[in-house]
């Protein structure tokens, strides 16, 4: 029988550096070292007798080798992934890792409850825990940085990713509370108060931008924050007002008793949270975890958002596996 060389961690490297065109960034995104990526793409070359990237170039790039072998790469971890899924199908108790990334609104209450469940269920995993923009999450699936991803549905759909729904994450307007201010004049500009947006380079912000321009509604773009506490901050001082969400508001603790929220004065819109994977993933650990969140979100968000401002009702909700398309 014909004993391979080739090392499974080292063609996930190569795949990654491929992919990327920096060794820096494979390093960042996997958690290990500069050297460590270079070893092992050194160490895959030297096995195969050929160079598959060119190293002298920034970003690098597949030489024509790299090219052809990068094909039956994909091909390979792709069938050992499955091969591996179902044989630990149903036996969670047996997963020996997990790459997790959440979006912020979730990494104060949420992620210790989830992570001192999943340590019970699966004993003998080693858990990998990143905090990151959904932006920056999908990213990283896509490059199977991380095996699942918990974060806001884009306007464009995610190819090759599949979804499970968690979330309804109504837009509202977040107001000072100390500020007399109307929901519709903010909107149309009539107010002294300026608009404080999320940035562009957001899911979040992106979405509020088009749906403003589906509005036809032209505010300034004076101020831009990819920090939602410094947002929030702001309002609460009574520097500004926002279009924001329910679950952007909960996580605001220290400010909410200086902020005010109100429906949003127009045609309704929301994001929606999900959590995703590649489809070859486990999908019985990818059941549990989104399981696990459901009843974690409404504990600590819906349940109680709900009770102090019923208003939220029906739009503020969980969302079942139906409620959004389970393949993009």
């Amino acid at each position: 029988m014909h004993r391979s060389n080739l090392n499974i961690k080292s063609l996930e490297i190569f795949r990654e550096t491929a992919r990327a065109g920096h060794i820096q960034t494979v390093a960042k995104d996997s958690g290990l070292s500069i050297g460590t990526i270079s070893h092992h793409l050194k160490r895959l070359e030297e096995t195969l007798g050929v160079r598959l990237l060119d190293h002298g170039r920034r970003p690098m790039v597949l030489t024509a080798e790299g090219v052809a072998f990068l094909g039956y790469v994909d091909e390979a971890l792709g069938l050992l992934r499955k091969a591996e899924s179902e044989a630990l199908s149903g036996r969670l108790s047996d997963v020996r890792s997990l790459r997790l990334a959440l979006i912020e609104d979730f990494d104060s209450q949420i992620a210790p409850e989830l992570a001192a469940l999943l340590a019970k269920v699966m004993p003998a995993c080693a858990f990998s825990h990143l905090t990151r923009p959904s932006h920056e999450i999908l990213s990283l699936l896509h490059s199977r940085s991380v095996d699942i991803g918990i974060a806001t549905v884009p306007l464009a759909e995610p190819e090759g990713l599949v979804a499970r729904p968690l979330l309804r994450d109504p837009f509202v307007l977040a107001l000072p509370a100390d500020v007399a201010l109307d929901a519709r004049a903010c909107l149309s500009g009539q107010n002294t108060l300026p608009f404080l947006r999320y940035s562009d380079e957001q899911i979040i912000g992106a979405q509020i931008s088009a749906h403003l321009r589906r509005l036809r509604i032209d505010l300034p773009k004076r101020f831009q924050f990819e920090s939602n506490q410094s947002l929030m901050g702001m309002i609460a001082d009574g520097m500004g007002w926002a279009i924001t969400t329910p679950t952007n508001y909960i996580r605001a603790a220290r400010f909410r008793d200086r902020i005010d929220l109100v429906p949003f004065p127009g045609k309704a819109f929301a994001r929606h949270i999900a959590l995703f994977s590649q489809s070859d993933f486990a999908q019985e650990t990818c059941a549990l975890i989104g399981d696990s969140m459901r009843q974690l979100i409404g504990h600590h968000m819906v349940d109680p958002a709900v009770e102090n401002l019923p208003w939220l009702a029906g739009k503020f909700a969980l969302l079942d596996i139906e409620d959004i398309s389970p393949e993009f």
